[in-house]
């Protein structure tokens, strides 16, 4: 990672900007800042944490309130689910992603409040929310889903397995099943073994009161080294957004940004 991680450079500009919304040609006041210098500011608070307001002017991204109206216009138009789907289907066509296994989990709660917030079972009753996620067999995150702190993770399930976007990049049609969800005893339930099996996926997950399936903490380690790079996004340890939909939009650029660096990791 440069030393400067929130510049864009041209090979992943030239995968954004088709994604992002025209600006109207005739809008009113001064000419806005480019979309390529908001996007960096974004990227700036994403792994900074600073408060919008405190958006370094000097560093040329506009102002906090201007990157903050460009973040929720892309949010809606779809941008960043649009770019999470593209990068996987590069990794795919590469045959980066193991569809043989994607796993489950969901930490701990984070903090501040919000839509999608409830008290925190784990952090004294204190109003949070809380990271869904599924992976696959090496770590690339398909889907996260930010639920109140009080949510149990066995109901996100099917919402994950579902959630996962049709992945293009091989021939045939676009996949969007692994061959089994992995899954601690959290997710211990008849019925969501019997939805796996109906959707062909096969539930590799640990029974309450009994021992744990023999080697699954080493398949399962992946989902816990993807939620440390999610969090090493400092906007993501701490939820700071009320809005959730501003939130997801960090989230889902948090998710490309990490398929982006596997697939220069590949190309280097």
């Amino acid at each position: 990672m440069t030393t400067r991680p929130w510049i864009v450079d041209d090979d992943l500009w030239a995968v954004i900007e088709p994604l992002l919304p025209p600006w109207p040609e005739r809008s009113p006041g001064p000419k806005p800042v480019s979309d390529r210098l908001c996007l960096q500011g974004i990227l700036y608070v994403l792994y900074q944490d600073i408060a919008w307001q405190l958006l370094p002017l000097e560093l040329g991204f506009g102002s906090g309130q201007t990157c903050w109206r460009r973040l929720d216009r892309w949010q809606q138009a779809g941008a960043f689910t649009e770019l999470h789907r593209i990068l996987l289907a590069k990794l795919n066509a590469a045959g980066k992603l193991d569809w043989s296994r994607a796993c489950v989990d969901g930490p701990r709660p984070r903090e501040k409040g919000g839509t999608a917030t409830g008290p925190s079972p784990v952090d004294r009753r204190k109003t949070g929310s809380k990271h869904h996620l599924i992976c696959d067999g090496r770590g690339t995150p398909f889907r996260v889903i930010t639920t109140a702190a009080n949510v149990n993770d066995l109901t996100q399930t099917l919402a994950l397995v579902d959630g996962i976007p049709a992945v293009a990049g091989r021939v045939g049609h676009p996949r969007k099943r692994p061959e089994a969800v992995l899954g601690d005893k959290a997710y211990d339930s008849r019925a969501v073994r019997r939805e796996l099996r109906t959707r062909g996926i096969m539930p590799v997950i640990s029974r309450k009161g009994s021992p744990n399936i023999k080697g699954l903490g080493k398949l399962r380690y992946v989902v816990e080294q993807t939620f440390a790079l999610l969090h090493q996004f400092k906007r993501l340890a701490v939820r700071r957004e009320r809005r959730l939909e501003l939130h997801d939009a960090f989230v889902s650029l948090a998710c490309s940004l990490i398929c982006w660096r596997r697939l220069e990791k590949r190309r280097s």
